[in-house]
Order: C-alpha cells, then structure tokens, then sequence
C-alpha cells in the first residue's frame, strides 16, 4: 500500500502519486487524504512529539504563600522538561497575572485550558523576576524557581486571579521566540480581613476496608484472626491512617469514623492472628496499634466524632437491593447501636450517630428511607446531587429539612472532589490547593453579606498524599480571612436558606456508575442464609454470645460500602463468613454408627453425639425414627426422642429402648434438632435387624445338640463292651476254650489281668 510505503521511507510509485494527484483535484485534499492514510496515517500523527505551546511541560511543585498578603513575596518552584524532540534554545521562565475571576464558573473554565491562547492568556511581569534558560534539550527536565514580591504582581480588588508561568524560547523549527509551555493555577487576594465570613465544614474520614474475619481462635480468648496484615501498614509511621491521624489532630475538621476500625486495632492491641494460606501466625503489630489508638484518642479528645454504622454498610445498596430481603434492615439497626459503644469503649468520647453518609452523597427517596430506618436523622448528601433548581446567585448554605424531620447536610461537589486522583505528583498537588482556595474565596464573595455555612465531605478513604493535600488547604484557609471553622453538628443547625432546593431527586437520577457498583440482591440473600444459620446455632450454645459478637459483626461487615468496585473479593468474604460457621455447627454430629441387631425381641440402641466446640451445647433434642412398624421404641411408636446437653470437648452416648413384634429389618434414622423443631445438622441412618432365635441362641442350641449325640455314641459304646465282657463269661455264644484247663495268667501269657476294668477305662 502506498500509504505503507511512505510511513517505511519509501517514495511511492509514480503510478500511486498521479493516482494521488487526480484524486486530490476531484475530490478535495482533506478528503483524499482521509481515504488514502487511513488508520496508520492517524496511528502516526498522535504519535508526534508535542508542539507550539506543548512542548515544554511545566509543573508548579510549590507556590508560597498559598493566599498571599500585603508585604509577602510570592515563591513559585516547579520544573520544565523538554516533551519535543528539538532543542529549546534562548529560554525564559516568567509569571503572568491576571485577570480577576469572577465567579466560580470562571474558575472551572479556566482550570480545564491547557495551552497558551493569546489575548486570554496575560502578559509577562518582566525584567528581574524572569528565569534565564539558555538550553534545555530534548527529554531533560530542569527546576526553576521565580520570587516576586506580591506588590509587583498588579492585584486590585480582592478575589481570585489567574496566575501562569510560562517558558517562552525557540526551537530549530522556528526563527522566533513562541511560549512553549505553560502551566495554570490561581491565586487567592484578600489584602484585608473582613467581618463576613463562610463557616467551613471538613469532614475527616477515618474509615478502612474490612480486615478481620469471622474467625476466632480455639482457645478460651477468642484470638481473632485478620485475613493479612495490610492493616498494620496502615497505621504505620508514614501509612495512610497514621498520616490521617496525625494530620488531622492539628486542623479544625470533623472526625468521621468507622468504629469497625477501632474495633480491629484495638484488637490487634492484644494477641490476633493472622491468616497466611491455610494456617495462622501470631499478629507482631501491637505496638503500632497501640501508639495509633493513643494519638487518635488525644487527637479527637476535644473535637466532635461522628460514628457510621458498624463496617459503614452501603446505605444505595441496601435501598435498591437489600431491603427486600427480610432482615437485611434489621442489620443496619444493629450496626447503628453497636457504633456508638464501640466508639465509646474504645476512645472514651461520645459520638454522634444521628448522621447517614451514602455513597459520594447520592441520594433519592429510597436511600433516605433506609438512612432514617436506623435511627439517622440527617443525610450527608453532595450538591450534585441535591441539585439547585431556583437559578440562585450564590452557593446556599449546607443544612435544608427535606421532609419526615429530616435534614439534608449538602457537600460542596466542587470542593468534596478536590482532591481526588494522584495527589502523590506535587504539580498536582499544588495545583489542588490553589484551586480550593480559589472556589472558596469565589464563594465567599457569592454574597458577602449573606454568611452562609458550607461542609466538605472528601472520598471515603483518601490516601496518604491526598490526605497531605487537604492538610496543607486547611492550613492555608486558618491563615486566611474568609472562613472559619465549624463542625458537622452546628452546621446541620444553621437556620436553611428558604430559596434552596429540599426536593429529593427521584431514583431514575441516582447516577448509573454508582449504580453499577452496587452490591447484588445475592449479597444480601447470602446474608440472610448466614444469619439463618447463625440463629438455629446460637440456640444450642451455652455461651451464644462467643459466636454471636463476631459473627455478627463479619455479617455487618458483608454489607461494607468498601467492597463497590471489588465484587469477586465481596463475594469471597461472604463465603468465608458461612463457611466458616456451618464448619463450627458441624462440631456438634452424630457419630456414625454401623447396623444393629436386636438379642431377641426387645433390646437398647445407643447413639452417640460429639461435641468438638470449646463450649458446651444444650437446648438440642436427639430423635430416632424407624421406617417399620415391627420396630417400636419405649413401646408407644416409631419415633423416640432425648434431650441432649454437652460439654465442650465431650462426647454423649443416649440409649433408645426398642422392641420388635416380628423379624426383619427396620432402616432407623437419628437426628439432632432445636428445642423449636428446627432440624440442626444432617441425618445419620442405619439398619436394625430383628430376629425371634439369634444366632447365639442358635450357636447355644447347636452345642448342646451335639453334646447329646456325643453321650449317645458313648452310652452305645459302652454297652456294646459289656456285652462282649459277659459273653467271654460263658453266658452264651461263648468262644471255644482253650484245650490247656488251667490257664497260665503270669506276665508273659500276654492275658489281661483285669479284663472289667480295662472296658472302664
């Protein structure tokens, strides 16, 4: 092909070029070219190195002050690297000001340009306050840093203004100097302090996956067992949590917290295991664990604590999915009143459990049903989705009743998602910082004569840079002048601003991400099917409460907000919550037992029940049932029933008495059940055989049937000898006599001397 030829280096055909010639002149250039380039031709041209304004790639890795005031030097530091494939020559780093914002719009719009556009785009502050770059070549990266003293910067009025820094320079493909990279940000101006300002809410979450299993250990303790050790990275010096903890206890926010986080640190504050394959080892982490649960509790000691549900259950999910399977509501009313003592034991403050956080505060009629079911009175909602319908001018303030004695608490959206993405890149970090500082001076300059409350409600689980981020906005925020500080408690009291929308959306505008994140009405019929299980346990336990606590909370944990995006590893948590429990119902069988055969027409069956847990069992009820009615138990039928109590580590043998009124077989069945009839593991059948004479009757019979025989073969043979003795008496058919009349009886005639007793003998 000819458009092959050319991306290889090689001219094509004059053929291909006249045919290229004729068809551009009849059909247009743009369009030959479309048709005779094709997918390569496109493959080639986004694959071009960067050009114009492009090419050098700029990064403002720090700017300070972050909200400048009179009399402050401006420090900008960042690097420059060289995206073309050119040489840039003649180079000059410079800042550029202006224009004022005026609205938060404005600030949208000029966050989303990326290259340089004339005319919008302002001037150079020249002379000494520029950076000189005589070379950077292709794929180098260089620093800069530029200082300036704010009065030289040319701010008016307070407000926000766009800030810039540029490299202009040349390549060996231009004979001019062209800006060829360019970075935005903003810059907060309010010269003055103001008595009208904005009270700033920051929620700061503390909430984590799920770690522990439903698993305890065998012993008297109850060891728990955590699925990894993950957790303990967390709480680490420089993890995520440590970081969320530290950090936070020097900023004014709220604390929001999952107590199944405190739950399982403070477990690992004692001796836990830890799951590795098949087999645990002993948790080595108690001292991170200790030191995190001590900074938490002298960080929160004055500030106000709001306590999620246990586990933070997914309150969409629930409303969409769950609620229509029975009981899944009952185990948020659970997770709600085990929070609050969680949180109390274990930090010794007193939290709030009056407020309901759905997923990135998307809410509609049935999510809000379901968040006041568990005892919630306000909704932490976000303002894209408790959308403004009044074309108000200004931002209005956070709290508005939406209904039921309900209040709507409404996150900034633009403020909440602030911080989202890869905040670890510190262009990206500063460039965050300035554009929350930016939307929050635009909002309070809204309507500065109407103060008005606002609440951010950042991702669930920020990570440790992004975390860093919002330290540093908060900081630049105490150092301002307009706003100040409230908590989440105080800010669901402001008086609502009457013009605000308080209509919940309908559910046809829940967002379909979030939707599609779900978890499945599956989930929470494995949830039923554990909890069923759970309950027909618990009844024969003499110690409920051992099994009860943990199970209960892995339940709560099987409806974790955590799992949306991760459904095979939900699906294998839930798998491991029931199989782990009906492996421990399973402690208490029956053993088996091989077939029995009745000694005569009544006898006793015994049937064993084991019980391998540490604890003991009662409350249960062994029955045997015979499918015959030949075989009868206690005289009164075919079924017979015992009560069974047990303790742990034991065995009980119960013994059935059972009568037949004919011979055969009978198929007998044994189970366990509740005291309620509620069948509790499986069967256990064997056979009964019932026979009239048994073969040891039968085996007594025999032998004494033989022993008859034996003494009449002996009687016989005994008379028969008598007879021969009287006959050698001359009693009849005598032998002839010897001719010699006196016998010779000496030893050597070879004569019996006795001839009576040797037939004796």
């Amino acid at each position: 092909m000819a458009e092959a030829a050319d991306f290889q280096g090689i001219s094509p055909s004059p053929a291909r070029r006249w045919l290229r010639r004729t068809a551009a002149a009849a059909l247009g250039a743009p369009l030959v070219a479309a048709l005779l380039t094709g997918p390569a031709a496109q493959a080639a041209e986004t694959g071009k190195a960067p050009t114009g304004s492009r090419t050098v790639d700029v990064s403002l890795n720090t700017l300070s002050p972050n909200a400048p005031v009179e009399g402050d030097t401006l420090t900008i530091s960042g690097t420059l690297t060289n995206k073309g494939k050119e040489t840039v020559t003649d180079g000059e780093v410079g800042l550029r000001v202006g224009p004022r914002l005026s609205s938060r719009g404005e600030i949208d719009d000029a966050a989303k340009r990326t290259g340089y556009v004339p005319g919008a785009d302002p001037v150079e502050i020249g002379g000494k306050y520029t950076l000189k770059v005589p070379k950077l070549r292709s794929g180098i990266s260089q620093d800069f840093t530029l200082a300036v003293p704010v009065d030289k910067l040319g701010l008016d009025d307070e407000g926000v203004y766009q800030l810039g820094v540029s490299l202009s320079g040349r390549t060996s493909g231009s004979g001019y100097g062209q800006v060829l990279g360019i970075e935005r940000s903003f810059l907060p101006w309010q010269p003055e302090d103001t008595d009208s300002k904005t009270g700033m809410t920051f929620l700061w979450p503390l909430i984590a996956s799920p770690h522990v299993t439903a698993e305890t250990g065998s012993d008297e303790q109850q060891t728990p067992v955590f699925a990894n050790d993950d957790l303990a990275a967390e709480l680490a010096p420089g993890g995520r949590l440590e970081q969320m903890v530290s950090l936070g206890s020097q900023l004014p926010v709220t604390w929001v917290i999952d107590p199944d986080l405190l739950a399982g640190v403070d477990a690992m504050t004692k001796n836990y295991q830890v799951k590795v394959g098949d087999s645990t080892v002993a948790g080595k982490n108690q001292d991170i664990a200790k030191q995190w649960l001590t900074s938490l509790e002298a960080a929160v000691e004055d500030d106000k604590v709001i306590a999620l549900p246990f586990a933070d259950p997914d309150l969409a999910s629930i409303a969409h999915r769950g609620k229509s399977v029975s009981g899944t509501l009952s185990h948020l009313q659970t997770a709600s009143e085990v929070a609050a003592k969680t949180v109390e034991t274990v930090l010794h403050v007193k939290p709030s459990t009056d407020f309901a956080w759905p997923v990135n505060g998307a809410i509609d009629p049935s999510i809000v049903d379901v968040a006041t079911s568990a005892g919630a009175h306000k909704v932490i909602a976000r303002s894209d989705s408790l959308r403004e319908t009044g074309n108000l001018p200004y931002t209005p303030t956070a709290a508005r009743p939406i209904g039921g004695g309900t209040t709507a608490v409404v996150a900034d959206a633009r403020l909440s998602t602030a911080f989202d993405g890869d905040m670890s890149k510190a262009g990206a970090s500063t460039l965050a910082v300035q554009k929350f500082l930016a939307q929050t001076l635009a909002l309070t300059e809204q309507d500065p004569e109407n103060e008005r409350s606002i609440v951010v409600a950042p991702q669930r689980m920020p990570t440790a840079a992004q975390a860093q981020t919002m330290a540093t906005a908060l900081r630049a925020l105490g150092d301002g002048h307009w706003t100040q500080p409230l908590d989440l408690v105080a800010a669901a009291e402001v008086k609502p601003d009457a013009r605000a929308t308080t209509k919940v959306p309908k559910a046809s505008k829940y967002p379909k991400k979030l939707r599609d994140q779900e978890l499945p009405t599956q989930a929470f019929q494995d949830i039923r099917t554990t909890q069923d299980s759970l309950n027909s346990f618990r009844v024969v336990l003499t110690q409920p409460e051992r099994v009860v606590t943990p199970f209960g909370n892995a339940i709560n944990r099987s409806m974790s907000t955590s799992w949306r995006g991760s459904p095979l590893e939900a699906q294998q948590y839930r798998d491991s919550v029931r199989t782990y429990l009906q492996g421990l119902s399973n402690e208490v069988t029956l053993i088996e037992k091989s077939d029995v055969t009745l000694s005569g027409r009544s006898a006793t069956i015994p049937v064993t029940v084991q019980n391998k847990l540490v604890q003991g069992v009662d409350h249960l009820v062994l029955k045997v049932t015979s499918d015959n009615i030949r075989l009868k138990f206690d005289d009164d039928g075919s079924v017979a029933e015992l009560p069974v109590k047990i303790a742990g580590g034991h065995s009980q043998s119960l013994k059935f008495d059972a009568s037949a009124n004919a011979n055969g077989q009978a198929r007998v069945t044994a189970r366990l059940f509740t005291e309620d009839g509620t069948p509790y593991g499986e069967e256990m059948t064997f056979t009964v055989k019932v026979s009239e004479v048994t073969p040891t009757v039968l085996l007594v019979i025999a032998g004494g049937l033989l022993l008859l025989v034996l003494a009449g073969v002996r009687m016989y043979t005994h008379r028969k000898r008598s007879i021969a003795s009287d006959t050698a008496d001359g009693n009849g058919g005598e032998p002839e006599q010897p001719s010699d009349p006196t016998p010779d009886t000496g030893p050597e005639s070879g004569a019996p001397s006795d001839t009576g007793e040797k037939v004796d003998r």
